[in-house]
């Protein structure tokens, strides 16, 4: 589904990711694991077209997505939920899903009853806006946003930073409910462990800007791979 090979990405003179290779498949759940400042969201900006690569190669259902706007990636299936979730806090709740309208066709335009029935809350504040929402339910709304472009890989950055364990429950039960009853592949980037532990069906550890380990989810309770998110 998504491949990313041998990537490498710079900020000025400072190199974010160096030499960076990752499959995300469809029907899976592919978690990045690492502490602050280590790559992780530098990944998902070279994933999405939000930053330029300095090497290597994306490909997405074997076309390559090298210099394609992120307009364009998002018209291919490439659904993302950005870290801090970005919502657009003085438009409604309805008028924030309504924005994952544009990489559709005119006649697919329409709210999938699916959104309101993992995240019941938004049906119930459709006419709110959005920035009175609670941080947990504007993340709802944030993952219900990627959800209205139809994505076929959803790409998920932090999304339990700052959450209230009741709603991290909803959601990763959303994120399981996605593999399993669309098949699609959903790529997560996380520092929560149970989480990814509990979700992953493979997991990636990233540590200055390069991985260090990779596996079954299983994997996360050996020594090597603690050692490498341990602060």
């Amino acid at each position: 589904m998504l491949s990313v090979e041998n990537v490498s990405l710079h900020y000025g003179a400072a190199q974010a990711l160096r030499n960076v290779s990752i499959r995300a498949e469809m029907g899976k759940i592919t978690c990045v694991l690492g502490r602050n400042g280590v790559g992780k969201s530098s990944l998902l900006r070279a994933i999405t077209g939000q930053h330029p690569l300095s090497a290597g190669t994306v490909t997405f259902n074997g076309a390559p997505l090298d210099g394609m706007a992120p307009f364009r990636r998002a018209k291919l299936g490439v659904g993302y939920v950005p870290q801090g979730r970005e919502i657009f806090p003085l438009l409604s709740v309805r008028e924030n899903l309504e924005t994952g309208y544009a990489p559709l066709k005119r006649a697919d335009r329409s709210i999938p009853e699916d959104i309101f029935n993992l995240f019941p809350v938004l049906k119930t504040m459709l006419g709110r806006r959005g920035g009175d929402l609670s941080g947990g339910q504007q993340q709802q709304l944030a993952i219900g946003r990627a959800l209205v472009t139809r994505p076929k890989i959803l790409v998920l950055d932090e999304p339990t930073e700052g959450i209230q364990p009741s709603i991290i429950k909803d959601i990763g039960r959303a994120i399981k409910y996605l593999r399993d009853s669309t098949g699609m592949a959903i790529l997560l980037v996380e520092q929560y462990l149970d989480f990814c532990r509990e979700l992953a069906d493979h997991v990636y550890i990233m540590d200055r800007g390069a991985f260090v380990h990779d596996g079954p989810a299983e994997t996360l309770d050996t020594p090597e791979a603690r050692r490498h998110l341990t602060v």
